[in-house]
């Protein structure tokens, strides 16, 4: 009799073995596993600002000492019903400001990337940068005299990135700086979920005619932090792909071998046999 006991209870520890180490496995979730608090030093990748491109929304404001002849070049502000992006003349569209009606106008780079800018007429702002195209108007305004004294500001309008995949809010957030990192969408996205595979980000980016795709590994901080896809771009796409666990719960019952139910099930059988035969 003592012999059977000691079998069962051999039996049923080895069957707890086997699901504490299915369940135990270990998920790499840590980020920046490579770096050390005051010891860790990173040459990060080149800062990568926004450039212009066709179909952005920008606007565009001019001021000076004298607020007749600034008001001249700036689109007259809109009001629209909340949901109205309706375009108006001149090529501009309306942003919505908060929850009230009143909306400014801003101008949408066509194709060929232009925009058609009061008095000067056509110009080219493809590839430009946000200060590079204040500093180039400011310069044109008083090279043609017309603006003695401009301040030009420009400001992007609708530029976004789409967050998917394992993170706890997927979605598309705006870009609010001219320097967007990764790190910045998955905060904004609420982080990986738990099932998020820290080492296969993927940024997806149309680079011309070319879709580009980057991997980045969130548990390696170099790796991080030199990708030449740590700043974002405006139509970026971050994807978190799904680690093992989640891709073994897509299953159509989610029970392989590797899987906590599987294990469950077979230390169930395994017990009621040992009843079975401590009872003979």
């Amino acid at each position: 009799m003592k012999k059977r006991t000691t079998l069962f209870a051999s039996f049923v520890l080895l069957a707890v073995m086997a699901l504490l180490s299915s369940c135990g496995t270990t998920q790499k979730i840590v980020y920046f596993q490579d770096l050390r608090p005051g010891e860790s030093e990173i040459k990060m990748s080149e800062a990568m600002e926004i450039a212009i491109r066709p179909e952005d929304k920008i606007s565009i404001i001019v001021n000076s000492r004298d607020p007749q002849l600034s008001a001249l070049f700036n689109l007259p502000y809109v009001s629209r019903t909340i949901g109205d992006f309706s375009s108006s003349t001149g090529g501009s569209t309306a942003s919505n400001l908060g929850s009230g009606n009143q909306g400014i106008s801003g101008y949408t780079v066509d194709q060929q990337g232009y925009i058609d800018f009061p008095v000067l007429g056509k110009v080219y702002v493809a590839g430009m940068k946000r200060e590079e195209l204040a500093t180039y108007l400011k310069d044109e305004l008083i090279a043609k005299n017309l603006v003695k004294d401009p301040i030009v500001t420009v400001e992007f309008m609708n530029l976004c990135v789409s967050v998917l995949g394992e993170v706890n809010s997927p979605g598309r957030y705006a870009i609010d700086r001219d320097r967007f990192t990764l790190l910045d969408a998955l905060s904004l996205a609420g982080d990986l979920t738990i099932y998020g595979n820290r080492k296969k980000v993927m940024i997806l980016r149309q680079e011309g005619d070319v879709q580009r795709v980057y991997g980045i590994d969130l548990t390696s901080g170099d790796h991080v932090y030199t990708s030449p896809a740590y700043y974002l771009q405006q139509n970026d796409v971050v994807y978190v792909e799904p680690n093992g666990v989640k891709s073994r719960e897509s299953t159509v019952n989610g029970n392989t071998v590797r899987s906590a139910s599987f294990w469950m099930s077979l230390a169930s059988f395994l017990t009621s046999i040992i009843v079975l035969i401590t009872n003979i």
